[in-house]
């Protein structure tokens, strides 16, 4: 008799290692879209048996500082995507800093939000009642190694099928696929392959303030999540006014310029 899991509303697991047949069959699919991303968001959402909204980041930095989107598929994903890398925080930031799945079938659970209290309570405000992250992080030194994370949002609480999950899974590994396989770019052609609009507008505005205060990209996001919450709107439009020539940041603190 096949093994039950557990019922528990949070869980963390270890992400499971190597390209499965699946994933390179997805792979090779989609090799060549025009937008790889939403594609396989797209593919993903469409294969799975419950209704759920995809998200797919990538850990920019080898310091899990920048966090970008990669695709948001369905209702939830966009807003999912845009608190998580406003605010530094959700499942999608636990899992690539603790390299497990992050498994949260409630977001009412406080025992499993207490990582990320501020994006859940702005998350149940949208609709998302669930959440469910699925790392990939190639290598032992997650100190070394970008991060690619695909997550599932969902509008009401219950634990994710096994099906559901090894759906998510290899498109998650084909994502990882199509990035390994794809032809090193430059930065122009990073964002106009896999980047949504709304983030690359966030990482010009990074690059802007780094160079103008001499900060690292990390204390550039930092300072201008701050900022973001200060003036209680949003970093992507925060950022889009900063590229815009609309707003100057100040110089911050020395307190106020760790890394994220």
């Amino acid at each position: 008799m096949p093994q039950r899991r557990a019922p528990a509303r949070f869980r963390t697991e270890p992400p499971v290692t190597g390209a499965r047949r699946e994933a390179v069959f997805l792979a090779a699919r989609y090799t060549g879209h025009a937008e790889p991303g939403s594609t396989i968001g797209e593919a993903c959402r469409r294969a799975l048996h419950s209704a759920y909204s995809v998200g797919l980041t990538l850990a920019a930095d080898a310091a899990l500082a920048q966090r970008v989107s990669l695709c948001a598929v369905g209702p939830l994903a966009r807003k999912g995507e845009e608190l998580q890398i406003s605010l530094g925080e959700g499942p999608c930031v636990q899992a690539l800093s603790q390299r497990a799945r992050v498994l949260a079938d409630d977001l009412n659970d406080q025992a499993a939000t207490r990582h990320w209290p501020v994006f859940a309570h702005q998350a149940k405000a949208h609709h998302i009642r669930a959440a469910y992250a699925l790392p990939i992080l190639n290598g032992a030194d997650p100190a070394r190694q970008a991060g690619l994370v695909l997550t599932l949002y969902r509008h009401r609480p219950g634990p994710i099928s096994d099906a559901d999950l090894q759906v998510a899974q290899d498109h998650a590994d084909a994502a990882d696929l199509l990035l390994l396989a794809a032809p090193v770019p430059t930065e122009d052609e990073l964002v106009h392959a896999w980047l949504l609009p709304a983030d690359a507008v966030v990482h010009h505005a990074i690059g802007m303030i780094s160079y103008r205060h001499s900060l690292t990209t990390g204390q550039a996001l930092a300072l201008l999540r701050a900022h973001a919450h200060t003036r209680a709107t949003t970093l992507i439009a925060l950022s889009r006014a900063v590229v815009d020539g609309h707003v100057t940041l100040f110089d911050p603190p020395d307190s106020d310029t760790g890394e994220s």
